[in-house]
């Protein structure tokens, strides 16, 4: 993986998140869990490059965001799409995702976690998160078609600190 620039991403979020999916990737070496995710963006933000992500509190990933400060973000071409279904439709709570998947772990500097198969890894610090409220939502068909349950994900707007493509 070579290490850009944010600024040369040159993906469109339209296509990357909503179409080709990420995996959103915390814990520590010793403990970490992934889960597929399609909702978010990448932007630009009180003078950083930001990314944001939506996980709802069920999820298993979501302790691992809670608890730590950064966390990944990584992005894979269309033959890994299995894998990345591997990891949105099963929990870590029951399942060895690394196994299930077939995807193979590696480490930052930082310490956080991101895999070899990846073609752009976002490496990211939390710098706000707020679960989503019903009453702010203008268009309330979007609360009743996603929301109907009342399970609110939480959203994190976050720093991009490192990025790297493949090579």
């Amino acid at each position: 993986m070579k290490k850009i620039d944010p600024k040369e991403i040159r993906d469109n979020a339209v296509q990357l998140i909503g179409h080709d999916w990420m995996l959103v990737t915390a814990g520590t070496p010793e403990h970490f869990n992934m889960m597929t995710a399609s909702w978010g963006g990448l932007g630009f933000m009180w003078k950083r490059p930001v990314a944001f992500v939506v996980i709802r509190p069920q999820r298993y990933t979501f302790d691992f965001i809670e608890k730590g400060e950064e966390f990944t973000l990584s992005f894979f071409s269309h033959e890994y799409h299995k894998a990345l279904s591997v990891c949105g439709t099963t929990s870590g709570r029951d399942t060895d995702k690394v196994a299930a998947s077939g995807l193979s772990p590696y480490f930052t500097e930082n310490g956080n976690v991101s895999f070899t198969e990846a073609r752009l890894v976002l490496e990211c610090r939390k710098l706000y998160a707020e679960a989503l409220k019903p009453e702010c939502f203008l268009d309330r068909a979007i609360s009743s078609e996603w929301y109907a349950a009342g399970d609110f994900h939480k959203m994190y707007i976050v720093e991009i600190l490192n990025a790297w493509v493949e090579e």
